[in-house]
């Protein structure tokens, strides 16, 4: 198999690294995140534990309680 030779940062390496596995090689892992552009599970989940959940309910909230705030404000006028 032929190979390359490429230069990545310290922070590129680090994060390749942390998402090795112990059975994985650096190939396998580029390999791994770049998938297959037909495979139609690539990216599933790949926001799981982001918190952008929490973030986006949090803002919901905040802006449900404004407009609450705002409402009883100007029927109370």
């Amino acid at each position: 198999m032929a190979t390359k030779t490429i230069t990545v940062t310290e922070e590129a390496y680090e994060r390749l690294r942390e998402m090795k596995r112990d059975d994985e090689s650096f190939t396998d892992v580029l390999l791994r995140v770049t998938g297959d552009e037909r495979d139609v599970m690539k990216g599933f989940g790949a926001w799981k534990g982001a918190g952008l959940r929490d973030a986006v309910d949090d803002a919901s909230d905040e802006l449900d309680e404004d407009f609450k705030d705002r409402q009883n404000a100007l029927f109370r006028r």
